[in-house]
């Protein structure tokens, strides 16, 4: 299973249970920096609070289980307007 899938399935109950969606996780490499990046989708316009929401919501959670050894930079963004 590839890190996308173990987030994904760590992470899918929290963020669906809070009225989201999770769309897609992605893990690689950019440059000197790993990226996962987690694109999240609801019923309406996805905000920046949106992305703060969900970005608090899994923080604990990545940080308790630990399932990327690297460090890396976390990336909450909408499917609609996509991540920069």
């Amino acid at each position: 299973m590839d890190v996308g899938s173990k987030i994904k399935e760590l992470l899918s109950s929290v963020i669906e249970d809070a009225g989201y969606i999770l769309d897609d996780v992605t893990f690689q490499k950019e440059g000197k920096n790993y990226i996962l990046t987690v694109i999240i989708d609801k019923v309406g316009t996805i905000s920046i609070d949106d992305c703060v929401t969900v970005t608090n919501l899994i923080n604990p959670i990545l940080d308790k289980e630990d399932p990327i050894k690297e460090s890396y930079i976390l990336d909450v963004c909408s499917k609609e307007k996509g991540c920069e």
